[in-house]
């Protein structure tokens, strides 16, 4: 039997299991981003890896979508589908602007999009299409609580061109992701409050959240550790 629809406290009660493993994310997130002579190098290594990690966005949200749409009677699906293609447009072409941003790097396009992904990449962003294929493609909501809800510190873009010596134009993907991603935090605990989600969905999200927090710890503590070398197999 379906459990009755939630309120918003299904979102808050997200919000509350991530705040208990977040201080680890931030703290690799720091890691990686401490001042000194390695900054630039850190960064472009963060630029080619978020390329990785972000050109899988858009195409996660579409398959998520269609997996919605070949399931009519489940009452979840519908509007998780209409709030995935809407925020799969709101991300289209992120991909590119850090593509534009190791331009002003000095990195070649080619620097980020032939480079192989890592093994911790793929294991980030490919759980998300095995929950969505077999389970449900509600988990791919934990995903994107813990991406948008872990924005960059509105001061980060100028700091950081400050300390690397980069030119201001560089850090465009984190300053505007600074700006955007709030809203789009609000939109999704919004939606969440609004499923009629099971309790094995809800259970689903936050395995998905916590998975991903784990996933992109790993992630800065590997930029944060190096090598900073172009298209390395075992960054």
């Amino acid at each position: 039997m379906r459990g009755a629809p939630v309120t918003s406290s299904a979102a808050a009660l997200l919000r509350l299991e991530l705040s208990l493993v977040q201080p680890a994310l931030r703290t690799a997130a720091a890691r990686m981003w401490r001042s000194g002579p390695g900054l630039p190098a850190r960064y472009r290594h963060y630029l080619r890896t978020m390329h990785q990690v972000i050109r899988a966005s858009v195409p996660l949200m579409e398959r998520a979508a269609e997996r919605c749409e070949a399931l009519p009677r489940d009452p979840v699906a519908p509007p998780l589908a209409r709030y995935l293609r809407a925020h799969a447009e709101e991300e289209r072409g992120h991909d590119d602007w850090l593509l534009t941003d190791a331009a002003f790097c000095g990195a070649p396009p080619g620097e980020l999009t032939a480079a192989v992904p890592p093994a911790h990449v793929a294991a980030l962003v490919g759980a998300q299409y095995y929950w969505i294929e077999h389970s449900h493609p509600v988990a791919l909501l934990g995903y994107i609580a813990v991406l948008e809800g872990n924005a960059p510190a509105p001061g980060l873009a100028g700091r950081l061109a400050r300390e690397t010596g980069l030119p201001p134009a560089a850090f465009e993907t984190v300053r505007l992701h600074a700006d955007l991603d709030d809203g789009h935090s609000a939109d999704l605990d919004r939606l969440i409050g609004r499923l009629p989600l099971e309790p094995g969905q809800r259970s689903l999200i936050a395995v998905s959240a916590l998975h991903t927090v784990t996933a992109l710890a790993e992630l800065f503590d590997r930029i944060a550790t190096g090598p900073h070398t172009s298209g390395s197999t075992h960054e």
